[in-house]
């Protein structure tokens, strides 16, 4: 069986590694991260004080050897059913952040959700919202 975190954390790991994916966190993303960790209702419980150690762990995780493969095990033995989708949101919503989604960005959305076995159907339906209230004239 696969190490396990908190759900919470899970779902920080996911934010950081779509975000950390191009080699570059933007200001806009971190904005993104702590704005979802302040308001979502599913980090309610979540002391916002762990954010930068929660993140730090993340990175020497994927600095480790198999480091992707090994956080994605990780993230999906720790994200209930119930929550996937949640999970692959967050994904999406930084990815977006910054308006300009790399191949990188993509390539770890991709992974996250062969990881999360999401269906093809739920994919598209938050990948479409996203798309809806990211657009601009």
């Amino acid at each position: 069986m696969s190490e396990r975190v908190s759900l919470q954390e899970a779902l920080i790991y996911v934010m950081v590694m779509v975000s950390a994916s191009d080699s570059s966190m933007t200001d806009k993303e971190l904005h993104s991260i702590g704005e979802i960790i302040k308001t979502l209702p599913v980090f309610s419980s979540f002391d916002q004080q762990r954010i930068v150690a929660v993140s730090q762990d993340c990175g020497e995780r994927l600095q480790a050897e198999n480091g992707m493969s090994n956080t994605f095990a990780v993230i999906a033995a720790s994200v209930p059913p119930a929550y996937r989708d949640t999970a692959y949101a967050l994904g999406v919503e930084i990815a977006i952040a910054d308006v300009a989604v790399a191949q990188e960005e993509l390539r770890v959305l991709q992974l996250l959700r062969d990881a999360l076995g999401l269906d093809k159907l739920t994919v598209a339906a938050i990948e479409r919202g996203a798309q809806a209230r990211y657009r601009t004239t």
